[in-house]
């Protein structure tokens, strides 16, 4: 999910959900330890591929990040131990009433970014980890009115 919320940056969202099959074809079904072996070879065919972003920073700050991801998770166990740390393991719900009031990033996007940032990862911006965030349920922004809102069995933030 990472990878994606990487190759989005400064796209829309749409655009890389539209790529989602080819990139998961690309890049080894995103196993990081194949994908941290990537070559320059493995590069120049990436750059060929017009299924995905071909954007050289993009595709090797991918390789980079899959090298650091297994840092995380021989020092962490796994990645999701890692990520779920910074929520002691429980999701955040907010309450949003509208779309307008969900922000583009907060002070804990701010602080995994900054963490993933020391530890050597690329395009790891704070709005691109609220976004992950969001992607994998450690926070809840669905609206109060939206029926996904009252179907998740999360903690409030509040």
């Amino acid at each position: 999910m990472l990878i994606l919320e990487g190759a989005q940056a400064g796209l829309s969202w749409s655009t890389i959900l539209k790529r989602r099959k080819t990139y998961r074809e690309a890049f080894s079904n995103f196993n990081p330890l194949q994908v941290s072996k990537y070559t320059q070879e493995d590069v120049n065919r990436l750059l060929q591929d017009g299924g995905i972003i071909r954007n050289r920073l993009k595709i090797q700050s991918t390789i980079n990040n899959a090298k650091q991801f297994l840092t995380i998770q021989k020092e962490f166990d796994s990645f999701d131990a890692y990520i779920w740390g910074f929520v002691n393991n429980k999701p955040i719900k907010n309450n949003y009433k509208k779309l307008k009031d969900i922000p583009a990033s907060t002070m804990l996007s701010d602080k995994i970014s900054k963490d993933l940032k020391k530890r050597g990862f690329n395009f790891v911006g704070s709005t691109i980890c609220y976004a992950f965030m969001q992607a994998v349920g450690i926070t809840n922004d669905h609206t109060t009115n939206c029926f996904r809102y009252k179907s998740k069995k999360l903690i409030s933030s509040s």
